[in-house]
């Protein structure tokens, strides 16, 4: 059974920082590409953030700069770090792996930038 589960949501002031975290089980880790998601009220899912199993990062362009996505593959887990955050960024941040036609999603963590 595969399982993806998000830590590290939270209500955070503006300005302020948050890591979040996913860990897996179920799948082999070191293959997939995995990937931040996000989604605001309203709005759709979109992506974030993905880091592919050869360490190549790419970002959506309003996070460039302040987010970091980095994984441990012995610890089956990949990191966003988000820093700078403003009230844009408050949404439900969704972990996903990728392989081929294998997609596998979190349940998804909270996140609220908010003074």
């Amino acid at each position: 059974q595969v399982q993806l589960v998000e830590r590290g949501g939270g209500l955070v002031q503006p300005g302020g920082s948050l890591r979040l975290s996913c860990t897996t089980s179920g799948i082999t880790f070191s293959i997939y590409s995995m990937g931040w998601y996000r989604q605001a009220p309203g709005k759709q899912r979109e992506l974030v953030a993905r880091i592919a199993r050869g360490q190549t990062t790419n970002y959506e362009d309003s996070v460039k700069g302040r987010f970091t996505i980095s994984r441990d593959n012995a610890k089956n887990t990949v990191y966003l770090q988000m820093d700078s955050l403003s009230p844009e960024d408050t949404a439900v941040y969704y972990c996903n792996a990728n392989f081929g036609l294998n997609y596998y999603w979190g349940q998804g963590t909270q996140v609220t930038v908010s003074s």
